[in-house]
């Protein structure tokens, strides 16, 4: 074998190997975290990420209370006519279809109308869903911070003598360790939710 040539070959391995380990130390495009949702991928959302609001009972709750939980959060009001009663049976059926599973569901139900939400009806509200849904109660001015921080809409609109309120209709799914993954659209069925659910349940094992 001619010198020269073997060095020519020497020379151009020790060039290429440089640019061998670079491409096998370039890291995979990240695979995205879900597929097929009917629902909003969130997991990129740098929004919605704690409160610290009062429950009926009086105790304060944070984020950190239901780690291990899958989370639902949704925003709404007690005299709601049709969009927050629906999303609670929703949630109810979504439980349900969990099977086993349902045990690691946890709705909260944040008031947007404190004004009128007292402790006592919220207990009531969540009593006649389920029993486990917990409702949070928060002042004027915790509202404002925390639909701010949610990225939620809410607004008062006068009826007459009274109000009702216009507001977001999403429900926010968090995994086992708080972190806010999709979002329910409020059109989702209850099958399609529990399919989305399902998603985040197999990234929290």
């Amino acid at each position: 074998m001619n010198a020269s040539f073997s060095r020519r070959q020497l020379l151009l391995a020790m060039l290429a190997t440089p640019l061998v380990l670079s491409a096998c130390g370039d890291k995979a495009p990240k695979q995205p975290a879900f597929r097929n949702l009917e629902g909003v991928d969130m997991s990129s959302a740098d929004f919605a990420k704690d409160f610290s609001l009062l429950d009926t009972e009086g105790q304060r709750r944070t984020m950190a209370d239901y780690r291990g939980k899958i989370v639902l959060i949704f925003f709404g009001f007690t005299q709601c006519p049709d969009v927050c009663p629906t999303a609670l049976t929703r949630a109810v059926d979504i439980k349900e279809q969990l099977g086993e599973d349902g045990d690691k569901l946890q709705v909260l139900f944040i008031s947007i109308d404190p004004e009128r939400d007292t402790p006592e009806l919220l207990r009531a509200y969540m009593q006649a869903f389920d029993p486990s849904f917990v409702a949070l109660r928060p002042t004027e001015e915790e509202l404002a911070k925390t639909a701010s921080d949610f990225k939620v809409f809410y607004q008062k609109v006068p009826t007459g003598s009274s109000y009702t309120m216009d507001h977001s209709a999403l429900t926010y799914v968090y995994d086992t360790q708080g972190k806010l993954q999709i979002a329910l659209r409020h059109t989702q069925t209850a099958e399609e939710a529990v399919a989305d659910i399902r998603q985040v349940l197999a990234l929290s094992k």
